[in-house]
This record gives structure tokens, C-alpha cells and sequence, in this order.
């Protein structure tokens, strides 16, 4: 067999780097951003949900939401996710990337502000209407995470590519910052415009109507950054490859690359024997397909699903975390909007200090490192921290311990994101043919997804105290918080196993990854 690659493939691996790599990042880099800060800011305002429509004055502690419908809340957008990324990521194949790729910026941008202006002032028409538009804008999220990461892969050079792709990825820690930050600011203006009392000291009045428009405006606001990208998406070239090798124009591939490189390309002999070789046209559910691509397939769906539990666990129910250690102030010695506060407050600060510069360490060093190192040593330093949380857990709760308790539990969302988190996202858009790139990314990512929901609706419950006088409203007794992150270690180990199963793409061009440069002579 020899190597073969076409002209205007092999001009994109060597292109140094300009600034339409730049434009693409902020171009796809602006929908992750607005999918992290849709996705997360919801875990902000869930106990001003349960204050304003599930308020009993009879109960000493404030109004929650029903075991059901936090779970609906917190879960719903994630399986709209996960079928977005199985039904976009087999439409970016089939029609191409930027077809599709303006379609989900418009499903959430709509479903940004619908979920906002979800209809009614009782409770079942607030929670249903928020429910139904948060599952399509999950959906509309899903596609976001096949077509972005495909777009980034099939536009970098090949010496780049790796940080390329995760800055891109780097954009969900700035999402979930901005969403922190936007209901810092939001909380503030509130509580200073209309000041209300604790729940100890008047449960009626601890929160006012107005706060009603806190957690829409929070919510409505992740709309404005997809809208702001919306025209450039739309001025994007279809990708190389995917004009090249899918749809097999290569003279157009040529063409839209000549203007972007601002080169000019010709078009070589031979290109047409290429990608017509009708061996390299296998399918995703063919014998050769498992050959070539099966394990590969297995490792980046195992480590994602694996992953995503704990990561997903960890990040939903922050607040959770923060009220056992006493972070957080015990709910009735606040009122509501100063709740919605204090809680943004926490979040903020873990996103700061451990999640954000975990994601951009990844964009410094993966180029260096490689992808299979920073997984094995993320997932490796998750299992350790979390058994360090877990197992001394009782000492960390001690009043005296809490600031050792945060900087361990920020530690393993550090190495999260300069870990594991970047990792699964960007290779599955490396390794597999171009004709299924797409496809195969949606089915690791949507398997991530799954990951998430076991982790958001089991550690909701999991997490409970195994006394039945100290759970939540509701909910039956679980296994406490110590034993749910002694799980999430376990799981984090498992995870740092299957890593073995991943191929290290680092320095390669993506037709020598997915074989799709052989060609008999």
C-alpha cells in the first residue's frame, strides 16, 4: 500500500498558523460557550424554583422542588443533548458540516428565551413549559458538540490541532463562569432593588415576586452570544475534507481553501483514484468499519460515559456539596435572592480557580503531552483525589477543615479538565473517516451524555443520608455523600482503564489516522 494525500489536505496540515484558525475557534468556540452556559446555569436557580413555586408556609425549611421534578429539570436538557448528538452528528455527514451547523444555533437561541419566558405563574405550568423547551434546547446543544469539534479538526494543521480543538472546548469554562457572573449580577441588582427578610424571620415575605424574573433573565441570557455568531457561522467555508472526501469535489475544495490559506492551490492528478478507491468506502456498520475503527470506537465511548458521570455528579449538585460542608448558609438564614447569590458565589469560585485554567493548561500542553498521557494522568489524579476527599470525609466537614475540603474537591475539577474532559471531546474528531467523522463523534459524545444522566439523577439520590430524618423533601434515604464520591473514584479508576483502548493521534494528519490515505499503487 502506499501514502497518499491530497494537495489541498497536505497544504491545510503544513498551513502555518493565520488568522482564520482563530476566526474558526471563536466561531465554534462562541456555541460552546453558550452550550456550557445553558447546560449549568440552570444548577443556580433550582432552589429559587422550589422557593417561588413549591413554597409551604407551614414547613421550617424553604420551599424545594419535588425529587421528580429536580431530576426533570436538571436531566431533561442532557437528554435532549444526547439525541442531538446522535441525530446532528449523522446529519453533519450526510448534508455537511455548515448546512447543520447554523440550524443548531437557531434551536437555541429560540429555546433560550422560550425557557425563560416559560408560561404561567403556577407551578406545573412553569416546570412543564421549562421542562419541554430545555429538552429541545439540549437537543440543539447536542449538535453543537460533533459539528464544532469536526469543523476545528478538518480546518487545523496538524502540528496544532490538538490545542485548536481544545480551545474550542476551553469556551465551556468560560460559559460556565459567564453564567456564574451574569447571576452574581443579576442576584446583586435584586437584592439591592427589593430587600426582603430571611425565612426565619418571615417565610411569606423571604421571597419576593420580583424574584421571579431572576432565574428567566439568567436563563434568557445564554440566547446573546449564539445570536452575536450566528452571521459568521453562516460566512464559513464547508470544510476541506469534507467537500474533498464526502462529497468529492475536490475541485471546490481547492477553491474555498485557495481563499482561506490565501494561497494559491492546484488541483493534482490522481485526486479523483483517491478518494474513489471503493475500499475506503466502507460503512459504520460493516466488517471493516470493526476492524479498523471497533476498539478505538469502544475507547472513546467507555472513557467518555465514564467520565461524564462523575464530572456531570460533581458539577450539577456543587451546591449540594457546599451546603454539606457549610459553605453555603443553611437555607432559612437566607432569603431567596441572597441564596441565588451565595450559591452563583461558590460556583464561580470553583470555576475560577480549578475548572477554567484546567481547560487552557490542556490547550498548552496537549500538542506536548499528547492526548493519551493527559488522560491517563487526568483520570489518575481524579481517583486520588476523590478517595482523598472521600474516606476522611467526616474530617473535612469539620468546620476548621472546609477550606482543605474545597481545594481538594477544585483539584479533581482541574485535572478533570487537564484531563479527561478535554480529552474525550477531541479525539474522537482525529481519529475516524471523514465520510463518518461526524457520526462517530456524536456517538462517543451522546454515550457521555448517558454518563451524565446516571451521574445528575443518581448522585441526586445516591447522595441522601442513609437517616431517613435528614434527607431532603421526598427523597428516600441513600448512601450519603461519602460512599456517592468513594463510587465516583471507583469510576474515575475504571476510566483511567479503558484509556489503554485510545489511540494517540498527536503529530499525525487525520487521513493517516482513519486510513484513508491508502491507496494501492
Amino acid at each position: 500500500m502506499a501514502e497518499q494525500q491530497l494537495g489541498v489536505l497536505k497544504a491545510l496540515d503544513v498551513a502555518k498558523t493565520q488568522l482564520y484558525h482563530f476566526t474558526a475557534i471563536v466561531i465554534a468556540g462562541m456555541g460552546f460557550f453558550t452550550d456550557a452556559y445553558d447546560l449549568f446555569c440552570v444548577s443556580l436557580v433550582t432552589k429559587l424554583l422550589g422557593r417561588l413555586y413549591y413554597f409551604n408556609p407551614a414547613s421550617e425549611k424553604p420551599g424545594s422542588l419535588p425529587p421528580h421534578v429536580a431530576a426533570a429539570v436538571n436531566g431533561v436538557a442532557l437528554c435532549g443533548t444526547l439525541m442531538g448528538q446522535l441525530f446532528f452528528g449523522w446529519l453533519g455527514d450526510k448534508l455537511g458540516r455548515k448546512k447543520v451547523y447554523g440550524i443548531t444555533l437557531i434551536m437555541m437561541i429560540v429555546c433560550s428565551v422560550a425557557s425563560g419566558l416559560s408560561f404561567g405563574s403556577k407551578a406545573k405550568g412553569v416546570m412543564t413549559t421549562l421542562c419541554f423547551f430545555r429538552f429541545w434546547l439540549g437537543f440543539g446543544i447536542g449538535g453543537d458538540y460533533p459539528l464544532s469539534a469536526t469543523i476545528m479538526s478538518e480546518y487545523a494543521n496538524k502540528k496544532t490541532r490538538g490545542a485548536f480543538i481544545a480551545a474550542v472546548f476551553a469556551m465551556q469554562g468560560v460559559g460556565i463562569l459567564a453564567g456564574g457572573f451574569v447571576a452574581l449580577a443579576v442576584s446583586s441588582i435584586f437584592d439591592k432593588k427589593f430587600p426582603a427578610p430571611t425565612y426565619a424571620v418571615d417565610r411569606a415575605l423571604s421571597t419576593p415576586p420580583q424574584a421571579d424574573y431572576i432565574w428567566r433573565i439568567i436563563v434568557m441570557f445564554g440566547a446573546l452570544p449564539a445570536a452575536l455568531t450566528y452571521y459568521w457561522r453562516m460566512k464559513m467555508p464547508e470544510t476541506a475534507r469534507y467537500t474533498a472526501l464526502v462529497a468529492k469535489n475536490i475541485k471546490q475544495a481547492t477553491q474555498d481553501m485557495s481563499k482561506v490559506l490565501q494561497v494559491e492551490l492546484e488541483m493534482e492528478e490522481r485526486a479523483e483514484d483517491i478518494v474513489q478507491d471503493p475500499r475506503l468506502n466502507y460503512g459504520l456498520f460493516s466488517k471493516e468499519f470493526a476492524k479498523r475503527h471497533g476498539l478505538p470506537l469502544l475507547g472513546c465511548t467507555s472513557t467518555w460515559f465514564l467520565l461524564d458521570i462523575a464530572f456531570y455528579s460533581q458539577n450539577l449538585f456543587q451546591k449540594d456539596i457546599f451546603s454539606a460542608i457549610g459553605w453555603i448558609p443553611k437555607a432559612a438564614t437566607m432569603n431567596g435572592i441572597h441564596e441565588v447569590f451565595m450559591i452563583a458565589r461558590a460556583q464561580t469560585l470553583i470555576a475560577l480557580c480549578s475548572t477554567v485554567p484546567g481547560y487552557w493548561f490542556t490547550v498548552a500542553f496537549i500538542d506536548i503531552m499528547g492526548r493519551f498521557a493527559i488522560q491517563l494522568m487526568g483520570f489518575f489524579m481524579m481517583t486520588v483525589f476523590m478517595f482523598a476527599i472521600a474516606f476522611p470525609y467526616n474530617h473535612w466537614i469539620k468546620p476548621d477543615n472546609r477550606i482543605g475540603f474545597v481545594v481538594m474537591y477544585s483539584l479533581t475539577f482541574f485535572f478533570a479538565n487537564f484531563g479527561p474532559n478535554a480529552t474525550t471531546f477531541i479525539v474522537p474528531a482525529e481519529i475516524f473517516p471523514a465520510r463518518l467523522r461526524s457520526t462517530c463523534h456524536g456517538i462517543s459524545a451522546a454515550t457521555g451524555k448517558a454518563g451524565a444522566i446516571v451521574g445528575a439523577f443518581g448522585f441526586l439520590y445516591a447522595a441522601q443520608p442513609q437517616d431517613k430524618t435528614k434527607t431532603d423533601a421526598g427523597y428516600p434515604p441513600g448512601i450519603g455523600v461519602k460512599n456517592s464520591l468513594i463510587m465516583l473514584g471507583v469510576i474515575n479508576f475504571i476510566g483511567m482503564l479503558f484509556t489503554f483502548l485510545v489511540p494517540e493521534p498527536k503529530g499525525k494528519s487525520l487521513e493517516e489516522l482513519s486510513g484513508e490515505t491508502e491507496v494501492e499503487k
